[in-house]
């Protein structure tokens, strides 16, 4: 954050991606100049000490997430790549006319996968709807599911409606229907540290780069009363049990479905990042972000615009009346506020709002109550310019 000062900017898109702690960058560099190597692929010493410290990282990410075991933690590029991989293991468990069940608010990361693997296998996607507020219309979800259903897609916190969910009906639904689930945490994750145990969802995703951690590394919580479902989707290096010229067998979760060299680095920085977090007050920084976030909504509504949804949580899309949400972005950017405006890659739900696009303003928790300032500020004149 130290250059963004500097610089003169204000950093109001942490739902994008977040800026990050000096621990990250230190274990970043104390892994690249300790001497790489790559990992179970060798019997030196830097090889040893490359696997080590690779599965302690990845032993960190479970603990931090409470999952039962680290083997239940598939590593990946992030969200997106986590749910293309599922789409893609699982695609051997649907017949046609089985039905996806996915969130109205979704993420294109949670929602094109399975749209794509339904049209590929003649399936059916249905859509759960949102009440008034934003939030999943629980009754119509719980309703909608039934014996076709097959797989469930949800997220618990949106993008764009910055509003929580409740999953737990839902979730409860699914197990005693044995309907596969699916959570993309990639937001909520950041907010409130995840119990994956008690959650108790058959698959869980989050990319590290939006929770102060490295671009490019993400998981894939399996529980292991599925890992018998899941076929690989990538073949190649160290993710083999057995191979000749004519067939294949991959080794158990979570090294079959992490084919070739894994983002070694990215997962150790990862891991540091959680570490970091650990060391902070929970509580504290959820109250510290409820009075931004107050702060936030107030100040918009005072200046009468026009939200989307009643957001709950971080972040607020808006929209000024009579104004293009690209043009309102833009003259933030040019007093040096980074706020983002489009469809946020919810392009479905956009529409369904009628509502071309919107700003959204997003925090983490190093933001205060002069970044606010600063936004409103600028938020003033920039409304003046476009009056």
């Amino acid at each position: 954050m130290l250059q963004l000062a500097v610089d003169g900017q204000t950093w109001l898109d942490s739902a994008a991606t977040a800026q990050k702690p000096r621990a990250m960058l230190e274990a970043l560099q104390q892994w690249y100049a300790s001497g790489v190597a790559n990992v179970h692929r060798a019997q030196h010493r830097p090889g040893e000490r490359a696997t080590s410290a690779f599965e302690q990282a990845r032993g960190t990410i479970a603990r931090w997430l409470n999952a039962a075991s680290a083997s239940h933690i598939v590593l990946t590029k992030g969200t997106t790549e986590s749910i293309n991989l599922l789409a893609h293991a699982l695609a051997g468990q649907f017949q046609p006319g089985d039905e996806i069940l996915v969130g109205a608010h979704e993420h294109h990361a949670n929602l094109l996968p399975w749209q794509q693997l339904a049209r590929r296998q003649n399936l059916a996607l249905r859509i759960l709807p949102l009440d008034t507020t934003g939030a999943l219309d629980l009754e119509k979800g719980l309703d909608m599911l039934g014996p076709r259903s097959r797989l469930l897609a949800v997220s618990p916190l949106s993008n764009v409606l910055g509003r929580r969910h409740d999953l737990a009906p839902l979730l409860q639904r699914a197990r005693e229907l044995d309907v596969l689930s699916v959570v993309d945490g990639a937001q909520y994750a950041v907010h409130q540290r995840p119990d994956l145990q008690q959650l108790d969802a058959d698959f869980f995703a989050c990319s590290a780069h939006k929770l102060y951690g490295p671009d490019g590394i993400g998981l894939l919580y399996a529980h292991p009363r599925r890992h018998a479902l899941l076929q690989p989707w990538q073949w190649g290096g160290e993710m083999i049990e057995h191979c000749d010229y004519h067939s294949a067998s991959a080794r158990p979760l979570p090294l079959g479905l992490e084919a070739g060299t894994p983002n070694i680095a990215g997962t150790i920085a990862f891991a540091a990042t959680l570490d970091w977090l650990d060391k902070l007050d929970s509580n504290a920084i959820r109250q510290h972000e409820a009075a931004l976030h107050r702060l936030l909504i107030d100040g918009l509504h005072a200046r009468d615009m026009q939200l989307v949804g009643q957001p709950d949580t971080a972040l607020a899309c808006f929209n000024a009346p009579g104004v293009h949400s690209a043009d309102l972005a833009m003259l933030l950017g040019e007093q040096g506020v980074a706020v983002r405006a489009g469809q946020h890659c919810a392009m479905p739900l956009l529409h369904s709002l009628r509502l071309g696009g919107a700003v959204r303003v997003s925090l983490g928790l190093y933001n205060d109550a002069e970044d606010l300032q600063r936004f409103f500020e600028a938020l003033d004149a920039a409304l003046e310019i476009l009056a």
